[in-house]
């Protein structure tokens, strides 16, 4: 008898296919793209998304410095369409959108340091405050009722 195992043939040698079912269990066949790590029959079943790893490129074309607004939207505009495109994961697109937000909440701290002013605060006010000589606007109503006549007996007077 050959002492080779018995069991060993060409397809068992092949890396088998990664595509699980809903129970668990693996298919037999064997792997037709190694990239994928799918049989050919899997492999056309799920769509080929976040082919490109690296996108810096395109993220970060003409954009050299984000000390300002202006580039930070317009990388996560870039963001924005790569991740419509689904050429993008969102968890990945959210840890470098996440990244940009930091970036620019530090924008007005580092022109603060930059630029020191006053040392004295400011108060902002974005708001317009009423105008206190115009009447009182239509939109109130009339709560004359709520005024009790001379008669009608009061909490606050004595029996």
């Amino acid at each position: 008898m050959n002492e080779q195992s018995i069991n060993s043939s060409s397809t068992n040698d092949l890396p088998r296919c990664q595509h699980r079912t809903r129970t668990g269990r693996r298919c037999r066949h064997a792997v037709s793209n190694a990239a994928t790590g799918l049989c050919a029959k899997h492999a056309h079943s799920r769509p080929n998304r976040f082919e490109e790893s690296d996108l810096s490129a395109y993220l970060t074309a003409g954009l050299t410095e984000f000390k300002s607004a202006v580039p930070v939207n317009d990388f996560l505009s870039r963001l924005l369409l790569l991740e419509a495109e689904d050429r993008i994961s969102p968890r990945r697109a959210a840890v470098m959108a996440y990244t940009c937000n930091l970036i620019l909440r530090t924008l007005p701290a580092i022109e603060h340091e930059v630029n020191p002013q006053d040392d004295e605060p400011r108060i902002i006010i974005d708001i317009p405050r009423p105008d206190r000589n115009e009447p009182v606007p239509l939109s109130h109503p009339v709560m004359d009722w709520l005024n009790p006549g001379p008669g009608v007996p009061n909490s606050k007077e004595p029996l």
